[in-house]
C-alpha cells in the first residue's frame, strides 16, 4: 500500500526541515561567524555526532544526562549517546587528543545537537550549535577575551540591541556554606532565589536570609548591582568571585563602553556545570536567548571539582539567533533557455548571478523563468528583467 505523502511529511515534536531560503541563511551566518572565531585565533575541530555514553557523559556532560538518548552501538555492544551539547566534547578533544598544546587552548566549532525535549522558550529539540572554548588561562582576561568575542560575531552577522547578562552561579553555594548553612537548606534556597520569590528566601535562608535578599534585589544593570555587591559583607569563601566579576566588568567596561551589561547576582538556571563566572546573550524583542557561556573544569569529574584544566567559553543557538539577524537580500536568479552554452551561463555566474538551466526546449521562456522562481531570463545575449 503506498504511503499517504502527508503521513511521511509529518516529523516527531521539535524536529523540523529547515527549507530555502532559511538553510542557506543559517549555513551563511554559521561560516560568517566561525570566519570571526578563526580570525582571533580560534582554530576549528568537528567532534562526532555519537559518542559512547560514559565518555559523552563524563565530567561537564553529566550536566545532559537527563536531555541524551541512548542507543545500543551493533559493533560494540556499549551504549552509546546522540550529543545534547558540544562544549564537553571540546573539553574532552583538549584534554585528551589535544593534551600536548600549548595553553591557552583556542576551538571553535559549529554542528548540530539533539535533545530529549525541548524547554518553553526553545521547543526545537534538534539545532545548530556554533561557539568557542578557551582551554587553560585562569585570568578575568580570558573571561572578557570570550564575552567580548561573542558580543562582536553577533554584531557582526547583523544582530542589534545586543545585552550580555553576567552571572556568577557559585556565589548562592558559597555564601551559604560561609554562613554555615547545610545542603538541604542551600537546595530549598535556590528554588526560592531562581523564582525571584522573597517571602521563601526569608523562610528559608536562615542567617543568611538578608544577604541573599540583598543580592538579589541588587541584579540589574550592571553598574548598580556592582555598588550594591561592593558595599556587601560577604563570607571570606565567596570573595574570589566578588573580584573575578569586579575585574571582568572592569575590562569590558575598558574595551566595549557602549555594550549593554546587566548582572544576576543569583542566577543558576542553565549553569548547572559552571564553575565561576558566566553569561547569558539576549537580543531586544527576541524571544529567548541567543547564546550562553561560562567557567568550567575541561575534563574533571562531577564528584571532583577541582580536577580538570580550566576553562571558559560559550555557545550560539542558531535557531535563536537567526530571529535576531536579518533576512538576506534576495537572491538574483537568471533563466538560462535550453541550448546555452556552458560558457555563456559560466560567466553570468562569474558575474554574480544564479543560473537555473533549462533542461528542455520551452515554449515560452518567460513564463518558465517565473515557473522556476527566476527574476530574469537570458534572451538574445542579455539578462533581462521579467516584467
Amino acid at each position: 500500500m503506498p504511503a499517504d505523502p502527508m503521513s511521511s511529511a509529518l516529523l516527531p515534536a521539535g524536529l523540523h526541515d529547515v527549507l530555502p531560503p532559511e538553510a542557506a541563511h543559517e549555513a551563511a551566518a554559521v561560516e560568517r561567524l566561525l570566519a570571526e572565531f578563526t580570525a582571533h585565533g580560534y582554530q576549528r575541530v568537528k567532534p562526532p555526532l555519537v559518542e559512547f555514553e560514559d565518555n559523552l557523559l563524563s565530567g561537564s556532560g553529566a550536566a545532559m544526562a537527563k536531555q541524551t538518548f541512548r542507543l545500543m552501538d551493533p559493533l560494540s555492544q556499549r551504549m552509546m549517546a546522540v550529543r545534547a551539547d558540544i562544549t564537553p566534547q571540546i573539553a574532552r578533544i583538549a584534554t585528551t587528543r589535544l593534551k600536548n598544546e600549548a595553553r591557552p587552548v583556542r576551538l571553535c566549532y559549529a554542528g548540530q545537537v539533539l535533545r530529549v525535549k525541548g524547554s518553553q522558550l526553545r521547543q526545537e529539540r534538534q539545532f545548530t550549535q556554533v561557539g568557542v572554548e578557551l582551554i587553560g588561562p585562569l585570568e578575568a582576561d580570558a573571561d572578557a577575551e570570550v564575552i567580548l568575542l561573542a558580543a562582536h560575531a553577533l554584531e557582526g552577522v547583523g544582530v542589534k540591541h545586543l545585552s550580555v547578562d553576567l552571572c556568577v552561579p557559585t556565589m548562592v553555594p558559597l555564601v551559604c556554606k560561609g554562613l554555615g548553612l547545610g545542603e538541604d537548606e542551600t537546595r530549598a534556597l535556590r528554588v526560592a532565589l531562581d523564582k525571584k520569590d522573597a517571602a521563601a528566601v526569608a523562610a528559608v535562608g536562615g542567617p543568611a536570609a538578608d544577604l541573599l535578599h540583598r543580592l538579589m534585589t541588587a541584579s540589574g544593570p550592571a553598574d548598580r548591582a556592582m555598588e550594591t555587591l561592593a558595599s556587601l559583607p560577604l563570607p571570606e569563601a565567596a570573595e574570589k568571585d566578588r573580584r573575578r566579576l569586579t575585574e571582568a566588568l572592569r575590562l569590558l567596561r575598558a574595551a566595549r563602553p557602549d555594550l549593554t551589561i546587566t548582572i544576576d547576582l543569583v542566577e543558576h538556571r542553565g549553569f548547572e556545570y559552571q564553575t565561576g563566572l558566566s553569561f547569558t546573550l539576549f537580543a531586544r524583542d527576541v524571544r529567548g536567548e541567543l547564546g550562553a557561556g561560562g567557567r568550567y573544569r575541561a575534563g574533571a569529574r562531577p564528584e571532583a571539582e577541582e580536577e580538570g584544566e580550566p576553562a571558559t567559553g560559550f555557545t550560539l543557538y542558531m535557531d535563536t539567533l537567526l530571529r535576531a539577524v536579518p533576512a538576506p537580500a534576495a537572491i538574483q536568479r537568471v533563466y538560462v533557455p535550453h541550448g546555452t552554452s556552458w560558457a555563456a551561463a559560466e560567466k553570468l555566474r562569474a558575474e554574480g548571478w544564479v543560473t537555473v538551466a533549462g533542461l528542455a526546449p520551452a515554449a515560452d521562456p518567460a513564463a518558465e523563468a517565473k515557473r522556476l522562481g527566476c527574476g530574469h531570463v537570458l534572451a538574445g545575449g542579455a539578462v533581462k528583467p521579467l516584467e
